[in-house]
């Protein structure tokens, strides 16, 4: 079940990734001129002001981390079932749905066309083939699994992440209805929890898939049927539905729902890291190894994931988040979740998949590094110079000083310097990380003609060059030609 397929050719999922990454990079650089805006007054104001700069930099984001979840989903159920997904028509239909849809999302927030709420400001139209495509999704994984019997527990929270999502996603438009518009305690509750909701089900996503991804590099199949796996899945589970609490201390409701959601608050995050931590501790000098790349993601993401839930838990007490709700603590919090944890476990995977079948990836070996080092000291300094932001915002809204907004801000432009150059050796950083895997996938790509056969003259294994060089080889079925061609 665990074996690798043998196919060679780039795959639908892998160009979920591709398109992933991309959009990684186009929200950072959205990100660089939001944060320049912040600092240069007026900075493209005329042209990218920044009502449309914080929705291309926040949608850009979301999809990067719903491609690439996606993309990663898949490509793992074809590794676990060992064959094809039950239909690569419906994959490629999904996949031109959600570029389609992107490239209408981008172009609306760039026109000035907006209409809808936080994560998606978009007009609510354009929800409608998110959700097309995204049935599409779960009908080709449900088919491809077939049977939920004696699952391991990814396949579980896969399935939890591609259901729930579609319904809650369904649910984050619920204010286009009278009912919700009409009371506004009502319409905030349903948009917090579903948003809330929405982010649990693609942790699951993504933490399904990093359990998978330790489960292959260990070569131990216990993990995904231990006690400690299906805990961090319930336990998301409730954390899907009750976690999002939090974010409405501020709001008359129910007593309980705000008492539930102090006692769950990252809970899971507690468990995901105790999980990486053992894992770690399990594997030999061998297989550290032989999954190199990966290993350095998924052990930076145990870092974040113990300083983001040490914030997280702090945001959660009712009397610390009333003074820091609505500031850039709040920023930091996401920030420290969507890259430190998130992209983190993302870019193990990305280079998991896209780069398994490449051992030319040992050639950018000190870029990588290099690149994974900006990017971690980059973030440090990022989420501390917006934490110090938020601290002395809340001191200004909480506090007795009679000093303007204007002013205050002002007072901030130091940590506002700090964030920006630090969100420039960011996308540095990431530029060198996602560079070799844009340039593997495109020599992946440029190893196959049009007729399906293989460019030899195009194709490297191990570094050697063939001795032979004739124009085209039929490849065969299950991709032993290539295996047989003769290497220096």
């Amino acid at each position: 079940m665990m074996e690798r397929l043998k196919a060679n050719k780039v795959s639908n999922p892998e160009q979920f990734l591709m398109v992933g990454l991309i959009l990684l990079l186009l929200g950072m650089l959205f990100g660089i001129i939001g944060s320049l805006q912040y600092v240069l007054p007026g900075f493209l104001k005329s042209h990218l002001s920044f009502e449309k700069i914080r929705p291309l930099h926040v949608s850009s984001v979301v999809f990067w981390i719903l491609m690439a979840a996606m993309g990663s989903v898949l490509s793992y159920t074809k590794t676990f079932t060992g064959k094809e997904l039950f239909s690569t028509r419906l994959l490629r239909i999904q996949l031109w749905i959600f570029i389609g849809t992107i490239l209408l999302i981008l172009g609306s927030y760039l026109d000035g066309t907006f209409g809808g709420r936080e994560y998606w400001e978009f007009p609510p139209l354009l929800s409608l083939p998110i959700i097309m495509g995204w049935a599409i999704f779960a009908i080709n994984y449900l088919k491809s699994i077939q049977s939920l019997r004696n699952q391991p527990v990814y396949v579980w929270m896969w399935m939890t992440g591609v259901v729930g999502f579609l319904f809650i996603f369904v649910e984050s438009n619920l204010w286009l209805l009278p009912y919700f518009q009409q009371d506004i305690i009502r319409d905030m509750t349903v948009q917090w929890k579903s948003y809330g909701s929405l982010v649990g089900c693609w942790n699951m996503l993504i933490y399904g898939s990093a359990i998978f991804l330790m489960e292959k590099i260990s070569g131990d199949q216990t993990y995904g049927q231990s006690k400690m796996a299906f805990a961090l899945y319930f336990l998301g589970l409730f954390n899907l539905f009750f976690n999002w609490s939090h974010h409405i201390y501020t709001l008359p409701i129910n007593v309980n729902i705000k008492h539930i959601g102090y006692l769950v608050s990252m809970t899971e995050l507690l468990i995901l890291g105790r999980m990486i931590y053992k894992w770690k501790g399990s594997l030999t000098e061998a297989q550290r190894f032989k999954h190199l790349i990966p290993f350095q993601f998924l052990w930076a993401a145990d870092i974040w994931i113990l300083l983001n839930l040490i914030l997280a838990i702090l945001m959660s007490v009712p009397a610390i988040n009333i003074y820091t709700h609505g500031t850039h603590v709040t920023v930091a919090h996401v920030m420290g979740t969507t890259i430190g944890i998130n992209t983190m476990l993302l870019m193990a995977m990305c280079f998991d998949i896209l780069a398994r079948d490449h051992h030319n990836i040992l050639r950018f070996k000190r870029q990588i590094t290099s690149g994974h080092l900006v990017v971690n000291g980059s973030l440090f300094v990022f989420l501390v110079a917006l934490v110090g932001a938020g601290i002395q915002r809340s001191r200004w809204q909480m506090g007795n000083e009679l000093i303007s907004f204007s002013e205050m801000m002002g007072n901030l432009v130091p940590y506002f310097v700090t964030f920006a150059i630090a969100g420039l050796f960011l996308f540095a950083g990431f530029s060198l990380l996602i560079y070799p895997l844009l340039r593997l996938f495109m020599m992946k790509g440029s190893t196959y003609l049009s007729n399906g056969t293989v460019n030899t003259n195009k194709l490297r294994l191990d570094g050697h060059k063939l001795k032979k060089k004739p124009l085209n080889k039929p490849v065969a079925a299950d991709g032993d030609t290539i295996k047989q061609l003769k290497l220096d």
